[in-house]
């Protein structure tokens, strides 16, 4: 898996290591028993401090969506945790505010987006 990190999008670095994370389970990218990169090796990956990959780490583990083995490495959880329904009006709400930023800054306008969206979705 590719992380990202998008110093532009306004949100925590910390957060968006665990959107991804997030997502790639949902797509199923990521599947129970799966092991992620240690620490070290994805703040080197993303150019980040290792407290902040631990940070999220830390409240993946919390929420039950990783778990790590000491000397063994941090691996996805095989019970997956509930998102309420404010969780994931506050991810969609993100995706929202990060796509149409990105697509005005590449001039479409809202009509455009909506017409690409509804193309995609009858594809």
């Amino acid at each position: 898996m590719n992380y990202r990190i998008d110093p532009k999008s306004g949100v925590p670095f910390y957060r968006q290591i665990i959107e991804q994370v997030r997502f790639a389970m949902a797509r199923g990218d990521l599947e129970a028993g799966d092991r992620l990169p240690t620490v070290r090796q994805l703040a080197v990956d993303l150019s980040v401090n290792p407290n902040t990959v631990t940070r999220a780490y830390r409240e993946m583990e919390i929420e039950g969506t990783l778990v790590t083995q000491q000397g063994s490495g941090t691996f996805v959880s095989s019970e997956s945790p509930e998102i309420d329904a404010l969780e994931r009006q506050r991810m969609l709400d993100q995706i929202l505010t990060d796509l149409l930023a990105r697509a005005t800054t590449y001039g479409f306008s809202l009509k455009e987006v909506l017409d690409a969206l509804t193309q995609r979705k009858e594809a």
